[in-house]
């Protein structure tokens, strides 16, 4: 008896727990969908991403380092107008970033199912051992390395990262931009669905 209370207790501390997340964090699954996991390809899952990770990336869509993209509400009240991050994140606070950081990061990362072809995976392991690993460990699965998590992404938020990494819209510290520079097209696609394999 005193087992199934206990559980219960807890489910209902969880759920006022819940409840009582400020607007500024539940308010970022209106596109990243329920506790950070997407379910929309051109938005990332942000769920079990470090908290350093996710601190800085709202610091720099605030501080206007890191380019915004517009895009449409997903869920929640889909008129309201397009926004991007950069406008999402210009009245936040330390603090607010801090406590977003801490919720996103405690969340499970799901790998997103979606296609990829097996060879193109296979060469794209190759490519990550050989340039990516350092930086992002077990495979781009890591969230430990603050380098976010690649393993599992969307392939088209992925496709499109590569390319502002590529064109230089996105900033990007000076040992990414020599890996990034060193890829060739056939080496990008191979790593996009290396990281789509790891389901």
């Amino acid at each position: 008896m005193k087992k199934i209370f206990g559980a219960a207790l807890l489910i209902s501390s969880s759920l006022v727990m819940a409840d009582t997340l400020p607007t500024y964090i539940t308010e970022c699954a209106d596109c990243h969908g329920d506790k950070g996991v997407s379910s929309e390809s051109d938005v990332p899952t942000i769920a079990g991403a470090s908290e350093d990770f996710i601190k800085d990336t709202l610091a720099a869509y605030k501080d206007g380092t890191r380019i915004a993209i517009k895009s449409k509400f997903r869920a929640g009240d889909t008129t309201r107008a397009e926004t991007d991050m950069k406008a999402i994140t210009k009245d936040f606070t330390e603090e607010q970033m801090d406590e977003i950081a801490k919720y996103y990061s405690k969340q499970s990362f799901v790998a997103a199912k979606q296609s990829f072809d097996e060879g193109l995976a296979e060469v794209g392991k190759k490519v990550h051992e050989m340039r990516c690993k350092k930086c992002h460990e077990d495979g781009g699965g890591s969230a430990d390395d603050d380098a976010g998590i690649l393993a599992g992404q969307w392939t088209p938020y992925l496709q499109h990262a590569f390319k502002l990494f590529r064109s230089g819209d996105r900033y990007m510290e000076e040992k990414m931009k020599v890996k990034i520079d060193a890829l060739d097209d056939k080496e990008v696609e191979a790593l996009l669905n290396f990281y789509a394999s790891q389901q």
